[in-house]
């Protein structure tokens, strides 16, 4: 939005100092303007401007091609590079200054992602190694295709849990383990074709239908979900259930209390999670201590691995990583599906991980460049995740996204731009290439504290109270995504979020609310008798506004719901014994568009009317309502002269009395 401000920001100023003055002129000497202004139809477009004006709309809001205008050739192809590889335009003004930066942060989040990797390859049924080969390539893809400079790429709990349970559906991690990994590698090559189709044939507006409210529910759900999986190896239990709802984690743990709890990974497990919550909380409360909270993983992870080695912990059945395959991403391209029934079920769990991917990196992405107040393109966005990921499904990796706990503290650790995501990379990938046997007595129950204390940042209690105090209806979709989340699985509590977003537009679109107007003393403005209670009812004329667009949806109940209005003020005229309604008066300000069920149930109305022997009144129809109306033949059924500019001038016309006393 801002841009459109700047451009024609002149413009508009002018615009509004001439609806400020007009207004004046109006309020001022209302006796002489009236045999002014009518209302006026707008000129009529040819069927194919209309139809390209509406295709550039949907498609191109951004108006991508602005840079190209009056270009010379050799420059179009620089902007058309830069634009697929954003390195090229930032690459050129980067400093040593700016590198000091990025390196700083990208120590930083190496060191937070490197033991949660691990975790979370665990968490989508993986072995660890993938988890930090997913951190090596896809990062390097994005810091020369995206446009974000503070996200952090890798793998991610939400997704990876998704991801999990979507392909624990299909096979069995432990008994398949090579057609599990298969198709988590098809999965990820759909996942990363379905953002770059999104990006490229600009649907991104598709990912909108989860709204902000269902996201926020649906993260919290989605993190106590993720604690609840990390109880497997925080009390070391053997055999827990495959199932992720809470019901059936809650009976695994309990039901294992007497035998299947072990004492002594408990003891590593929460006395390292209190380590890291104290290391969380120190770095909350002053922010220049955010490296705490950003190192506190990887101290815990050396420390609880070098006292497994020495005490041996390891006979007493305290369960250890045991292996990570050393060496960087094997080539995977040959391992993909591309036929058999895995090809669909790889298609369909990559479609859904997919968008869940994306919807997190672009609300990180834009998060962030609100803080630090620069743009990015979510098209852009979208084709630099898809390739990153599609690339990584050749490389061994699984879907990577953008972190929302490492992005912050690559925010605050004072990234400059995606450099930091390389320095990232080369550490993981040293990590692979040297010190990969070193973990191999690292205890699962440090691994499992550090994702309880990473995912606890993701119920976000605050927003929830404020989506409560303001908007009940988008409470209503963050709890359902919570609860499905932690009731059935996730795949369901995203069902219920989008089914709840598109439930409360399909309120919106076919209950749109009509209001009563009444004049507000001594000025010709008419408002509503809600909001501005000291408003009076005209005598003989009921006023009607209409606060959306008329549409088959909604047409027969705009229709009686005036008709309504209209019986409620008889009924009260006649209380009252007031003068009879002559007109109906139907303000069409917010009307932005009316389809042909909506001029049939206007036609509808008139007619009603007619047999009351009420007249019927437009006021201010919009340039797209007017010209249908006309084309309908509707204006010349009410007659020109019922069309009124604003509701002051047709009361005036039609009812002069009521304003003499003004």
């Amino acid at each position: 939005m801002p841009r459109a401000v700047s451009d024609g920001g002149e413009a508009i100023d002018a615009d509004i100092a001439s609806r400020t003055s007009s207004h004046s002129h109006m309020d001022g000497g209302h006796h002489h303007h009236h045999h002014g202004h009518k209302v006026q139809f707008p000129p009529k477009k040819k069927l194919v401007d209309e139809f390209t004006d509406a295709v550039k709309e949907t498609f191109f809001a951004d108006d991508p091609l602005r840079q190209y205008k009056d270009q010379p050739m050799s420059k179009k192809v620089l902007i058309s590079l830069q634009n697929f590889f954003p390195v090229l335009d930032w690459g050129r003004h980067y400093t040593f200054r700016k590198f000091r930066g990025d390196l700083v942060s990208g120590l930083t989040i190496a060191s937070l992602c490197i033991p949660q990797d691990i975790g979370y390859a665990k968490l989508a049924g993986l072995l660890p190694n993938y988890g930090l080969y997913s951190s090596f390539v896809p990062p390097l893809i994005y810091a020369m295709m995206g446009s974000s400079r503070d996200i952090a790429i890798g793998p991610v709990a939400v997704v990876s849990l998704l991801l999990g349970t979507l392909l624990q559906n299909e096979f069995d991690p432990k008994k398949n383990q090579e057609e599990y990994t298969r198709l988590a590698f098809t999965a990820t090559f759909f996942a990363g074709v379905t953002q770059a189709a999104l990006g490229f044939l600009r649907l991104g507006f598709i990912i909108e239908f989860l709204s902000h409210a269902a996201i926020v529910g649906f993260m919290a759900g989605a993190a106590i979900t993720i604690a609840l999986q990390q109880l497997k190896g925080f009390l070391g239990i053997a055999n827990f259930t495959k199932k992720t709802d809470i019901i059936s984690v809650m009976k695994s743990v309990w039901g294992n209390v007497h035998h299947g709890w072990n004492w002594q990974t408990i003891l590593i497990g929460a006395s390292f999670l209190a380590f890291l919550l104290v290391a969380k909380y120190i770095a909350k409360k002053n922010k220049k201590l955010f490296w705490v909270a950003a190192i506190a993983p990887l101290t815990s992870v050396i420390i609880s691995t070098l006292f497994v080695y020495i005490t041996r912990a390891d006979k007493h059945g305290v369960v250890i990583v045991k292996y990570i395959k050393k060496g960087i991403n094997p080539p995977s391209a040959s391992l993909i599906y591309f036929s058999g029934p895995n090809l669909m079920k790889g298609f369909r769990i990559g479609v859904i991980a997919g968008m869940i991917g994306l919807t997190e990196a672009i609300a990180i992405g834009r998060t962030f460049a609100g803080l630090k107040d620069y743009k990015i393109d979510g098209n852009k966005e979208m084709v630099a995740l898809g390739t990153m990921n599609i690339v990584g499904s050749m490389t061994s990796c699984y879907i990577a996204t953008g972190s929302f706990s490492r992005s912050a503290v690559n925010y605050m650790a004072g990234c400059q731009t995606a450099v930091s995501n390389i320095v990232m990379s080369i550490v993981v990938l040293l990590t692979l290439e040297l010190i990969t046997p070193l973990f191999k007595y690292t205890p699962n129950a440090i691994l499992s504290s550090i994702i309880i204390s990473a995912v606890l940042g993701l119920v976000d209690y605050h927003t929830a109270y404020l989506i409560w105090k303001v908007d009940k209806l988008d409470f209503l979709a963050c709890l359902g995504a919570f609860f499905g989340v932690i009731f059935s699985s996730v795949e369901y509590g995203l069902l219920i979020a989008v089914a709840i977003s598109l439930a409360k537009i399909l309120l919106q679109v076919t209950r749109p609310r009509t209001v009563l107007l009444g004049n507000l003393p001594r000025t010709t403005l008419y408002r509503n008798i809600d909001q501005y209670p000291e408003a009076t009812l005209v005598p003989g004329v009921v006023i009607v506004r209409v606060d959306s667009a008329i549409y088959f949806t909604n047409s027969n109940y705009v229709k009686d719901r005036i008709l309504r209005w209209l019986r409620d003020e008889e009924e009260r005229q006649q209380e009252q014994k007031l003068q009879k309604t002559e007109f109906l008066i139907v303000e069409l300000s917010p009307v932005i568009d009316i389809d042909t069920s909506g001029i049939h149930a206007l036609e509808d109305l008139f007619r009603a009317l007619e047999k009351r022997k009420i007249q019927l009144i437009l006021a201010n129809p919009g340039p797209a309502v007017i010209l249908k109306l006309r084309s309908a033949k509707f204006t010349d059924l009410i007659g020109e002269d019922k069309i009124f500019l604003t509701v002051g001038d047709a009361v005036k016309k039609f009812a002069p009395k009521a304003v003499e006393n003004v």
